[in-house]
């Protein structure tokens, strides 16, 4: 039997040898031991039990085969709490967090004396920004929308586990809020905004929905017809917060001028520097 360290020592020498990322073989291990990673550490010198030995193998064979890591071990983690991720649903990021983070400061900064919030999430996939915000912020009342029926299996299951009280509809962008007349103070969105010809990595393009994560010739798709649509849906003070892509900045502008006037916004970067979150202050002071 090999011990732990000369079986992580294996897989990471070939995951070099590869050019693929050495980390996932000890992710994938203290994931599949179920230990945290300092308790790993502890651990080197035991021997693996034949079963986890071939649950490891056949998770690194896959990896190696071109899948993400977060769908082999089925969930990945986001704002400190685990989700569970698989093919119908995109593998939530760091950059998504600091989204929910900028959030959370501007509720505190332009909705401080409301007893009750009510935010929207179009697009919602794994169900990572919807369900986080409700357990971050008790006065959120929550409703999250997308038009993949399997993307809300996972969400609505994520909201279970980990006790979120998050309202799921199935639906084609802003269509199920619109046809129940709803009225929001915050709506939220990640949409898909890769340029349709844009090269993307191939573990990303062979695994991750499209639907996800494509918008358009530009990639502003799903942006212009959320700017278009969404005015009836927005109390008459509002706040609207998009993850956007980071070249986008020029087109971005043109399209919050041509659909929201004056209304004040702003692009802010990510802790890379690179634009990637745009808040719209409907009628905030």
């Amino acid at each position: 039997m090999k011990t732990v360290r000369e079986l992580i020592k294996e897989a990471e020498s070939k995951l070099d040898d590869e050019h693929k990322d050495v980390n996932v073989a000890k992710v994938l291990f203290y994931h599949l031991a179920k230990k945290e990673p300092h308790e790993l550490y502890l651990m080197m010198n035991e021997e693996v039990e034949p079963e986890l030995e071939k649950a490891f193998l056949a998770g690194m064979e896959e990896y190696y085969q071109g899948k993400p890591i977060q769908y082999i071990k089925g969930c990945e983690s986001f704002f400190g709490r685990d989700f569970k991720v698989n093919e119908d649903v995109l593998i939530p990021r760091y950059e998504t967090e600091e989204l929910v983070e900028n959030i959370l400061y501007r509720i505190d900064d332009y909705f401080n004396d409301y007893k009750e919030i009510h935010l929207c999430d179009v697009g919602t996939g794994s169900g990572a920004i919807a369900i986080t915000l409700a357990l971050e912020e008790p006065r959120l009342k929550v409703i999250a929308t997308d038009i993949s029926k399997e993307a809300l299996v996972v969400a609505q299951d994520n909201a279970k586990t980990l006790g979120a009280n998050v309202e799921f509809r199935n639906g084609d962008m802003l269509q199920p809020l619109l046809d129940t007349h709803e009225k929001v103070d915050i709506f939220v969105s990640n949409p898909p905004y890769i340029p349709n010809d844009q090269d993307i990595e191939a573990m990303v393009k062979d695994n991750e929905p499209h639907v996800a994560l494509f918008g358009g010739n530009d990639g502003l798709y799903f942006y212009r017809k959320i700017f278009k649509e969404v005015k009836p849906l927005l109390n008459d003070r509002a706040l609207l917060a998009f993850e956007m892509g980071f070249d986008q900045r020029e087109l971005m502008e043109t399209a919050i001028k041509e659909f929201f006037g004056d209304y004040p916004f702003e692009i802010i970067k990510d802790i890379n520097g690179k634009d990637r979150m745009l808040f719209i202050y409907y009628n905030l002071k």
